[in-house]
């Protein structure tokens, strides 16, 4: 049932985002610190578009799920949210989301596909059924508050000036950055990862920046200690904090261990940028009694349970 004239309206919906064009992958150039605040501020331009209202619909948080961007969305007038849906019917937000991207990318074209849920409910299968589409979207109440890190990019979209390049080639190539980005921050206790060796069990290995195949091992490897993992990263990470860490076990429980671990990682990457070291993730790993998970990674051996 709608809401009564003196209940406030408020729903909640997932707007499923990915490019046609295979060089350009939209969770990669997200998950890239040099790029995020460009796909963001295209985002939060193209909603405002979209209901013709800077506070029209809020962004509580924006998931990578390759080859999906996901961006969860809350609104909080039923007259928002009917002008969002018109918008999105007509194809006035993928064309609006398209020149924003292309603009603060500063790439030729960034075709789109899109696809609107809420709950269980694929929305663009009834969309000529406005009615029917809002009931959906106010019978799924925000699970969660605005993420940190939206509250982050609203602030720097504020004071941050872009000088986007003409050299479309410059943007692509930034779509394999993923493990490669550089958002200053100023942690304190990170001389592991600036120093070019570390020692482990005797031996000296190169310090690195955390590789994909790294990440996609310590998530399958780690198992139920990936919390430990995250306190231990700590002293390295401010974007760890016990909320977040939390938040992270919270929100992804039913994903499951996997998943939780992933986006363990996720986070650290993305709160410490190149600081994020192999160097620093097998410490944490040590102090955890991980012995064989890191030598897995090192590439000393095969294993296969570390729980």
């Amino acid at each position: 049932k709608m809401a009564s004239s003196c209940t406030p309206w408020i729903g909640s919906a997932y707007l499923f985002l990915q490019s046609t064009c295979k060089t350009i992958v939209l969770p990669s150039l997200y998950e890239s610190s040099q790029k995020k605040p460009s796909v963001f501020k295209a985002l939060k331009l193209a909603l405002e578009d979209s209901t013709g209202s800077g506070n029209g619909v809020d962004m509580l948080k924006v998931h990578c799920s390759h080859p999906h961007l996901i961006v969860q969305l809350k609104f909080c007038k039923q007259e928002n949210c009917r002008q969002f849906l018109q918008s999105y019917r007509e194809g006035a937000l993928q064309q609006s989301l398209q020149n924003h991207l292309q603009l603060s990318l500063a790439m030729t074209t960034v075709p789109l596909e899109m696809e609107l849920k809420a709950g269980n409910e694929h929305l663009d299968k009834m969309l000529k059924d406005e009615d029917r589409c809002l009931e959906c979207i106010y019978r799924e109440k925000p699970d969660r508050l605005r993420d940190e890190e939206i509250t982050e990019l609203e602030e720097r979209l504020k004071s941050l000036v872009f000088h986007p390049s003409t050299n479309n080639s410059v943007a692509e190539k930034d779509c394999a950055s993923l493990h490669s980005p550089s958002l200053p921050n100023s942690s304190k206790g990170t001389s592991l990862s600036s120093q070019d060796h570390f020692v482990f069990q005797g031996q000296q290995f190169a310090n690195r920046t955390l590789t994909r195949d790294d990440h996609q091992k310590f998530a399958k490897l780690v198992s139920k200690k990936w919390k430990q993992v995250g306190r231990s990263l700590q002293k390295y990470c401010r974007g760890l904090r016990d909320p977040v860490i939390d938040n992270l076990a919270l929100e992804y429980e039913r994903e499951g261990l996997y998943e939780q671990a992933y986006q363990l990682l996720c986070r650290f990457i993305e709160s410490e940028g190149k600081k994020a070291t192999i160097a620093l993730l097998i410490s944490a790993l040590e102090e955890n009694g991980l012995i064989s998970l890191a030598e897995e990674l090192l590439g000393l051996h095969s294993g296969e349970d570390y729980s």
